[in-house]
């Protein structure tokens, strides 16, 4: 399996890389598979070119093929007046509309300051639905402060745990549906199982046995 990572950060060191590298090691603890980081800012020239040419150039076109082709993908990115920035928008600009149709996505963000926080909300989760990925439930934001606390930590451990579950969904040991919803003798669900013995009377008969009376 491919995960590719995407990551927006400007300098280097970032944040937002160390964000990206720590969200792909808590998801390849639990699932096997080969991490791809695709720095951004490495393409930025290549992003405009495409904007004005309507052709990627081959490093970008790598890079696009790359993400196309994952079976998850972790997407971080700095916050640049209180959204993504435009690097981060201008690579999903360009990359084709169906690429990451339900594809796992894990979303995530950094910032100066804690009142930020929500943009993984108003922003990156509404941008990934509308490119109709599956964006995880669980999306991490860290902020400056956020760093060395356990709060971010155990942010991370569960976003790289959904990420891996949905990358590798673990075939199911039980009839779930029949185990949750079992069906009545006419096929309707109930909450009673008739393979413990009880009756189970239809509803058909029970409005009968009520007209009658």
């Amino acid at each position: 399996m491919k995960l590719i990572v995407v990551s927006a950060g400007l300098s280097s060191p970032s944040s937002t890389r160390l964000l990206a590298d720590r969200l792909t090691a808590a998801t390849l603890g639990h699932v096997d598979a080969e991490p791809e980081v695709i720095e951004l800012r490495e393409l930025a020239t290549e992003i405009a070119q495409h904007f004005v040419t309507g052709f990627p150039p081959a490093r970008l076109a790598a890079a696009l093929d790359a993400v196309a082709a994952a079976d998850g993908l972790i997407a971080v990115t700095p916050v640049f007046a209180a959204s993504y920035s435009g690097l981060f928008k201008s690579f999903f600009d360009v990359i084709d509309k169906d690429a990451l149709t339900g594809k796992p996505v894990l979303i995530g963000a950094t910032g100066g300051t804690a009142r930020h926080s929500l943009v993984t909300e108003h922003a990156l989760r509404p941008l990934f639905t509308y490119l109709r990925a599956l964006v995880l439930p669980t999306a991490v934001y860290a902020a400056s402060e956020d760093w060395g606390e356990s709060g971010l930590a155990q942010r991370i451990a569960r976003a790289g745990a959904e990420l891996a579950r949905h990358m590798a969904p673990a075939a199911p040991n039980v009839d779930t549906a029949a185990a949750i919803a079992p069906r009545s003798l006419t096929g309707a669900i109930t909450s009673v199982d008739p393979a413990d013995g009880l009756e189970v009377v239809p509803f058909e008969q029970r409005l009968a046995a009520l007209r009658a009376r």
